[in-house]
């Protein structure tokens, strides 16, 4: 088997879903010159359903983790639509990753780990990036965790 960003993600015991429609007025993501912008990405489980729920009240950082995994299997079905390939990706810039959060909860780096480590697995150090990792007091739709992202693109 070849080794691509794909297969990578295959042997993670992953399956990419189709893209996400928007879900308002507003574009799955926009390609810029050398950049492709993806919009927020909300963790839908392998059966479809959304993953709810806030940190430090009813889920904890491991369900939190989980739900940001997700969310990074959500940005790299957008790659994929707006790329054709996810061999296309140069490297992964920055992701503004936003954790619905109890007060007092501060582990939003943890739960923010999901994602990132899970970019690097798949992308190797292309998958390095610049992060923020927010609390917020709610996310839309009731969800754990979303995540927007820059992406470097190839020609």
């Amino acid at each position: 088997m070849t080794d691509t960003p794909e297969s990578r993600l295959q042997a993670l015991g992953f399956t990419l879903p189709a893209a996400a429609a928007p879900a308002a007025n507003y574009v799955p993501f926009v390609i810029s010159g050398w950049q492709l912008h993806i919009a927020g990405q909300i963790p839908y489980a392998a059966d479809g359903s959304l993953l709810k729920g806030r940190l430090g009240d009813d889920l904890d950082v491991a369900a939190g983790v989980a739900a940001a995994e997700r969310c990074a299997i959500g940005l790299m079905a957008q790659m994929k639509a707006a790329l054709g390939d996810l061999a296309m990706v140069r490297r992964i810039v920055k992701l503004n990753v936003f954790v619905a959060s109890a007060p007092g909860f501060t582990d939003q780096p943890e739960v923010a780990n999901g994602a990132s480590n899970l970019m690097v697995k798949v992308f190797g150090d292309a998958g390095r990036h610049a992060r923020s990792a927010v609390g917020v007091a709610a996310l839309p739709r009731g969800v754990a965790v979303e995540i927007d992202g820059i992406v470097e693109i190839s020609a």
